[in-house]
């Protein structure tokens, strides 16, 4: 399973306890999912149609708690077809119906029938509580993230301007930065960094899966460091080694051109002892001068015989 359908598992599971705060997140899945449709016999159904049997199953919780509706007029039907398979949640009782849509601002009193929306009333989403339900059936319905593993990214798919710009909205309403993109004839509301998607997780009240994400955002973060750590340490020991073959190879420079005795006495006893211990550190080579010296002062004698072998 992967990480996304974790997350929508656990959002499933989610019931706010507020009655307004479940018709906030029942009238996205009706938004997105939502029709109404006419039997042979001439009797009306509110379907939710989609591929995703978690949102026929959160479709019929929040009716059951949020309308007191009982199982002798809900229906599910499943079927494939051309595009896949299909699972159908339906209501069949005309006068819940209208309570219904009544309730998510979607009924068109004139018609007497659904009235189709680009995006929710404002009336749903006064507040916090409200949004949050929101943004968890968004989710629910049309987002997804990637596996925290390979990257830090969560989004939603819109197929309308007006509903991506109120994500947007609702997302920035609890200071978590978000971004919207054109993708194809889809507006993508999306967030990227690791620490805006823990608090939209959270916002959302997916905490198990918040949890999960931390986890291996840490355990990412550790062994990160621990490359970065390795990496400087290989990197410093190839500077060293570098650095000790330009002193051998300067030191020999004087050697074959002008011989050792030329120079002053300390230089050359700094010269005699580096070409002996090859391998040696600088914080140890010291050691070996008489009297012994620190790094800083075997520091300063190399460079200046690499600058007399510059010189030649």
């Amino acid at each position: 399973m992967s990480f996304s359908q974790e997350v929508k598992d656990e959002l499933e599971k989610q019931i706010g306890q507020a009655r307004h705060c479940r018709i906030a997140e029942l009238a996205v899945i009706l938004l997105c999912y939502g029709h109404v449709s006419t039997t042979k016999i001439g009797k009306k159904q509110l379907i939710v149609s989609t591929e995703h049997e978690t949102i026929v199953r959160k479709y019929f919780t929040l009716l059951k708690k949020t309308f007191n509706i009982d199982n002798s007029v809900l229906k599910s039907v499943f079927s494939t077809e051309s595009a896949g398979r299909v699972f159908e949640g339906i209501l069949e009782d005309e006068a819940l119906i209208e309570t219904v849509l009544k309730a998510v601002k979607m009924w068109d009193e004139e018609k007497q029938s659904f009235s189709r929306q680009t995006d929710l009333s404002d009336v749903l989403l006064k507040s916090a509580c409200c949004k949050r339900a929101f943004l968890r059936g968004c989710f629910l319905c049309s987002g997804s993230m990637s596996d925290p593993q390979k990257g830090y990214h969560l989004e939603y798919l819109c197929g309308n301007e007006e509903m991506a710009n109120q994500i947007l909205k609702v997302i920035g309403d609890f200071d978590v930065e978000a971004k919207i993109v054109r993708r194809k004839k889809y507006y993508v509301v999306y967030v990227k960094e690791g620490a805006s998607i823990v608090e939209l997780l959270n916002v959302m009240e997916a905490h198990i899966s918040l949890m999960n994400f931390e986890n291996t955002r840490i355990l990412k973060e550790i062994g990160n460091n621990t490359n970065r750590q390795v990496n400087c340490e290989a990197a410093n020991i190839i500077k060293s080694i570098n650095a000790a073959n330009k002193q051998i190879a300067d030191i020999e420079k004087i050697r074959d051109l002008k011989g050792l005795d030329s120079l002053p006495a300390p230089l050359r006893e700094m010269a005699e002892v580096r070409l002996q211990y090859q391998d040696t550190p600088l914080g140890e080579l010291g050691k070996y001068l008489d009297p012994p010296i620190g790094k800083s002062g075997v520091n300063h004698r190399l460079r200046k015989l690499g600058e007399i072998a510059d010189k030649l």
